[in-house]
Formats: C-alpha cells, sequence, structure tokens
C-alpha cells in the first residue's frame, strides 16, 4: 500500500503560526500544482477538514473522498496565532522531550501523532492524503519515532510512505514542485 501526503499549499496567515486555525491557502502556482498532481497516482484522497487541505486538493483537482478530522495540524494552544520568533526555545529538549511537550491549552506531537496514525495504519489501498506538515511527521514518526520531528516539510511539498503488511518504509520526503 502507497500513501502520498501532501501538504497543503502556503498558508495565508501574515507569517503566524496557523496551527488549528482556519486560515486559507495561497493556490495561485498553477505550475507547481500542476507539477506535484503529475506525480500523484490514482488512489483514494482523504483530507484534512481545513480549507487550506480543502483549497490545496481542489486546485490539484481531487475530490476528498471523504474529510479525515484526526488529519487536523497539532493544536498549539497558547502558540496560535503567534509570531514564530517570539516561540520559547526548545532546541535544548532531547528529542523525546519535544515530541511530549504541550503548549499550554495545545496538545504535544505525540498526542496528535496519537490521533493520526490510527487512521494511517487503517488504511487499505493507495491513498493521497492532503493535509498538515504535522500530518507528515506523524506518519514518518511510524517508521523513525519522535526523530521525525526533524524533517522538514515545506508547503505543497510530497512524503510518500509504502506499507507491506505491517511494515512501513519511506520512499520520499519534503520532494517540493521545483524538485
Amino acid at each position: 500500500m502507497r500513501l502520498m501526503i501532501l501538504r497543503h499549499a502556503p498558508s495565508l496567515a501574515d507569517g503566524l503560526l496557523a496551527g488549528r486555525r482556519d486560515v486559507p491557502a495561497d493556490c495561485g502556482d498553477s505550475a507547481a500544482f500542476a507539477r506535484q498532481a503529475a506525480r500523484l497516482r490514482p488512489a483514494q484522497v482523504i483530507a484534512s477538514p481545513a480549507l487550506r487541505c480543502r483549497q490545496t486538493a481542489t486546485a490539484l483537482g481531487l475530490v476528498p473522498d471523504r474529510l479525515e478530522p484526526a488529519l487536523w495540524e497539532q493544536d498549539l494552544g497558547a502558540w496560535e496565532g503567534m509570531d514564530p520568533s517570539r516561540l520559547p526555545d526548545l532546541g535544548p529538549l532531547p528529542v523525546d522531550a519535544l515530541a511530549r511537550h504541550r503548549p499550554d491549552g495545545g496538545e504535544s506531537f505525540d498526542d496528535m501523532a496519537a490521533r493520526v496514525i490510527p487512521v494511517l495504519q487503517a488504511l487499505q489501498r493507495d491513498t493521497v492524503i492532503v493535509a498538515h506538515a504535522g500530518t507528515v511527521r506523524a506518519a514518518l514518526s511510524m517508521v523513525v519515532g519522535p526523530a521525525a520531528l526533524s524533517f522538514a516539510v515545506a508547503p505543497l511539498s510530497l512524503t510518500v510512505l509504502q506499507r507491506a503488511g505491517a511494515d512501513w518504509a519511506v520512499q520520499t520526503v519534503n520532494l517540493c514542485a521545483g524538485d
């Protein structure tokens, strides 16, 4: 089973953290959308219900078979809408502690992965998912654990995983339209 996860197009969040805020996407780069759409194989399509994900799916010419609430981005709590330069420096935390860290009123990466992974593990056929950077990292964590937090996941990038039986393997990470 092949899992193709496309992160949504750049959000129009004015440079602030979007998280669970339902902000629109910038879907104006039709050439980038065409390049990414050409990389997708026929499959079922699932999307996060976030506006930016639904808009990205439409711009790719995809019609989601379903919207899956469990695929929403990580709830950043008090950090929602914050300028990223004002975030606390969590760099000194070991990766396991970083994965467990919860912003005030939000959820940790581990919390988010606990709601995303069962959806991915239940898939029975090739699937395209249009979702968020956190969703991509949760999928990668099925292979590399919390080290998935170290992966860059650019807007409109493609990540591909393959499952044989219960085992997942990473084929591609962060494949951008210009690559």
